[in-house]
């Protein structure tokens, strides 16, 4: 008998089940599991695994190399569509390359994204 979700699959869901979660979200240990599961299908291509793990290093991690991981999984989610990651990867460009941000704000705001509408509004207009 066949398993009715793969293992890899389960692990996904679970790390995003606990990040969604306002309880647990939170929590060190948490996001320290939840990034750990997350790592395999981030980096064999699952979209929504670079995006959340991504954000988690962008946000969460101390280290110079830890944030240089997250800006590129959040770029490469970007790259696929996933708005979440287009949002993030713009905030993520607006001080140092707003016209980069431009890029990646107007896709997630096509999107549906709200805040991605509120910061190109801040965005300084192009000449």
């Amino acid at each position: 008998i066949a398993p009715l979700v793969s293992p890899k699959r389960f692990s996904l869901k679970v790390a995003l089940w606990l990040l969604d979660n306002p309880r647990l979200a939170d929590k060190p240990s948490v996001k320290h599991l939840a990034g750990r599961m997350l790592k395999q299908p981030a980096r064999q291509g699952v979209v929504v695994a670079q995006s959340r793990l991504g954000q988690m290093l962008c946000r969460d991690c101390g280290t110079a190399r830890d944030r240089r991981i997250g800006h590129e999984l959040l770029r490469q989610a970007a790259r696929a569509g996933d708005s979440r990651a287009q949002l993030e990867y713009g905030r993520l460009c607006q001080a140092q390359d707003p016209e980069q941000a431009r890029y990646w704000l107007e896709l997630a705001a096509g999107q549906g994204s709200q805040e991605a509408l509120r910061l190109l509004g801040l965005l300084p207009s192009v000449r």
